[in-house]
């Protein structure tokens, strides 16, 4: 489930740099058949090729003359991100952005991000092969969409859902203050367990908000509300650190994942907020799961959409204000 959350909230934007936008006076789509070959053409050394021509039509420019990537996620693996523009010789036009992304082992996987005037053919193509990826590699798209957002301008367009916005699904925005099911409870002990198998005499971690301090508080009984197509309120929660060296940029990313009904209310500098208006860039309370302290994470990414036709639940606990769900503190309903 995670996974296929970081997908859905971040496969949705489409990157451009503003840079070339304004170089670009006729700008050229990428093709198909650009986007196989650029795709097929392999780098010798990305340490030292910072400007290469091929096939004698196309180059690939190191983009802005940057260093590479180095990016740690919670599981301590370091991977490289190298970024080259793809140009066409003829007119000079910049056509896409290339991706070299390393992992821990040495394996080389390539990205082509077209340019924003590229058919819906060649993104879909990018989406497929960057969600194959992250497949194999846990976290790409979110890695790769982290560094991207930092480096150029983007746009954000509903390429998913066939553009619909919320209001237009047909969800159900009632007044229930509840997550789905598969949402993972922070229990006594040290382990974690699905919102919907949680039971009456359980134990589960509360957080004070002011003082962090973590107790331990006994569930009472869990709410269940009936089968409806929710909306739901995703959110992706970043904590980082960077660190500039001569070798490039070595950054570590920790990440917090979230959805409930738009209602729910959350715990921000600002005071409670429901989930619904929670804007990008507020701080949220997390579990730090390599300090085991609870730190205040970033909202980075917001989606609000129909869940689908499901249950949706909550915990009644004998005391303390909050829950950790999914890493994340929540207040209680």
């Amino acid at each position: 489930m995670y996974k296929k959350i970081i997908f859905t909230l971040l496969v949705s934007t489409v990157f451009c740099t503003a840079r070339a936008q304004e170089k670009k006076t006729n700008p050229r789509p990428l093709t198909m058949a650009e986007y196989d070959i650029a795709k097929n053409y392999t780098i010798a050394d990305l340490d030292k090729d910072t400007y290469v021509k091929f096939n004698n039509a196309y180059i690939l420019d190191r983009y802005e003359a940057r260093k590479p990537f180095f990016i740690t996620g919670d599981d301590g693996l370091k991977k490289r991100i190298d970024l080259y523009r793809l140009v066409a010789k003829e007119g000079m036009q910049e056509i896409g952005m290339m991706v070299f992304y390393t992992n821990e082992k040495g394996k080389i996987f390539k990205a082509l991000v077209p340019d924003y005037t590229a058919d819906g053919k060649v993104w879909e193509k990018y989406f497929q092969d960057i969600d194959n990826i992250n497949k194999e590699e846990k976290n790409f798209v979110l890695k790769l969409s982290y560094i991207l957002s930092r480096e150029l301008s983007f746009q954000q367009y509903k390429v998913l859902n066939n553009g619909k916005a919320p209001s237009e699904e047909e969800a159900t925005y009632g007044s229930d203050i509840c997550f789905p099911g598969d949402e993972e409870v922070a229990m006594a002990g040290g382990f974690k367990k699905m919102l919907k198998d949680v039971k009456a005499g359980d134990e589960v971690i509360t957080v004070d908000p002011l003082t962090k301090a973590a107790s331990v508080v006994k569930v009472k009984g869990l709410s269940t509300h009936e089968a409806k197509n929710y909306a739901l309120t995703s959110l992706v929660l970043i904590a980082t650190t960077h660190h500039q060296s001569p070798a490039g940029t070595a950054i570590h990313l920790s990440t917090k994942v979230i959805q409930a009904t738009p209602n729910h209310p959350m715990m921000t500098q600002e005071g409670n907020r429901k989930m619904a208006e929670l804007a990008v860039g507020q701080e949220v309370l997390c579990l730090n799961d390599l300090t085991g302290r609870y730190d205040a994470y970033q909202i980075w990414q917001k989606d609000e959409r129909a869940g689908g036709r499901q249950k949706v639940y909550n915990i009644v606990a004998d005391g303390g204000t909050t829950f950790i769900m999914n890493g994340v503190m929540v207040m209680q309903k």
